[in-house]
């Protein structure tokens, strides 16, 4: 994890260089020693990092690009405001926020790193607690989770292998006038830590569990995996009954011939019964992966336009222009919703062990203990 806070701090800085030059000149042009000097300034304690990266993606250009634009508005704002106080002989010291340029705001921006990138994906959409969903993808290595996951991101297949430690996507919806935020966690790195698979299991909503139809061994690590996510939501709600968790079940790689086939239909049937919903899928082919993506969001309890066909694929700066034109039609009788839309949110990481245990402990959790505890309580 502490890599991976490297890496995007090392992307954010690099390109911020760009923004900030970029940003200076719009605002007061290139002849402004005062911007000039500012940007000189914030590039060279960017630089001070020490971090360097030569690319950058063209998403996370998006949301700085989306950054900068809220920033200017933001001094706009603050012009107004001290235009209408000209006249007060004192100023709230609650107005020395708006002293700052947006070139210094950008500045604190990037140097505040990935967390406040974080924010503008997932605070200020408001989306509704009962809207936002995890999927837990688990599985045995080499069954095609990855490639499952791509088709759902509308990424392609692809043919080269590599093994994935942990993978964690968001996605942005707006659908009839609500936005739905769906998190994706495939937790393939989990298998050789028991406590931290038990977290992601804690923490999901939804669980998409794959097997390889040639690979006998990946049926039996999922019928346990499945067992493993019973046990725990029961333990998690204290209960004797077997709850009916929502599960997808893919067994993987119907395009191989049938005679490779080590697992047949009806012993899956037999093992999962009628608490789960099974689909025999090609990631390779995409063969009923739609109806995959469909029985997912049925069972979470999501719009069927949450699958990838039934919604129109934006960037994260179209699809913040077109909240914001939808917040600003609200409310008015002539308003017509657009089709529904979706952008994947760049950046995106899973969120700390530590916010994870207070989603699963809750208010409980928060409370000094009267008695040492016999064992972790996520166990």
């Amino acid at each position: 994890m502490e890599l991976d806070q490297s890496v995007t701090a090392a992307i954010v800085s690099q390109t911020a260089l760009q923004v900030i030059q970029h940003t200076s000149c719009a605002l007061a042009g290139a002849s402004s020693p005062g911007v000039l000097l500012g940007c000189k300034n914030a590039t060279q304690r960017i630089g001070a990092t020490g971090l360097k990266l030569s690319t950058f993606s063209k998403a996370g250009m998006g949301v700085l690009k989306l950054a900068t634009t809220q920033l200017k508005h933001q001094e706009k704002k603050a012009r107004v405001v001290r235009a209408s106080s000209m006249s007060k002989p004192h100023l709230s010291s609650d107005n020395s926020q708006f002293k700052k340029s947006p070139l210094d705001q950008l500045t604190a921006l990037v140097m505040h790193g990935h967390s406040r990138l974080q924010q503008l994906g997932k605070d200020q959409y408001g989306t509704k607690a009962q809207n936002c969903r995890r999927i837990v993808v688990l599985g045995a290595p080499r069954v095609g989770k990855t490639s499952i996951l791509r088709r759902f991101l509308r990424e392609g297949f692809e043919e080269r292998y590599e093994p994935t430690c942990e993978d964690f996507h968001r996605k942005l919806f707006q659908i009839r006038g609500e936005t739905y935020q769906i998190d994706i966690l495939d937790a393939s790195g989990e298998r050789s830590f028991p406590a931290k698979r038990r977290l992601s299991i804690l923490t999901g909503d939804i669980f998409l569990l794959v097997f390889s139809l040639d690979d006998r061994s990946s049926f039996e690590e999922v019928r346990a995996l499945h067992e493993e996510i019973i046990s725990a939501k029961m333990a998690l709600h204290r209960t004797k009954q077997k709850l009916c968790v929502p599960t997808v079940i893919c067994a993987n790689k119907v395009d191989l011939p049938s005679e490779q086939h080590a697992v047949l239909r009806t012993e899956v049937l037999r093992a999962f019964g009628n608490g789960c919903t099974l689909f025999e899928t090609s990631a390779k082919d995409s063969v009923n992966l739609e109806q995959v993506f469909e029985g997912l969001a049925k069972r979470g309890g999501l719009p069927l336009e949450t699958g990838p066909s039934q919604h129109r694929k934006v960037s994260i700066k179209s699809y913040h222009a077109l909240w914001a034109a939808h917040q600003v039609e609200k409310g008015t009788k002539g308003a017509v919703s657009d089709a529904p839309c979706g952008a994947l949110y760049p950046l995106a990481r899973r969120p700390s062990f530590g916010t994870d245990l207070r989603l699963v402990l809750g208010p409980d959790g928060n409370r000094k203990q009267s008695k040492t505890l016999d064992k972790c309580q996520i166990q």
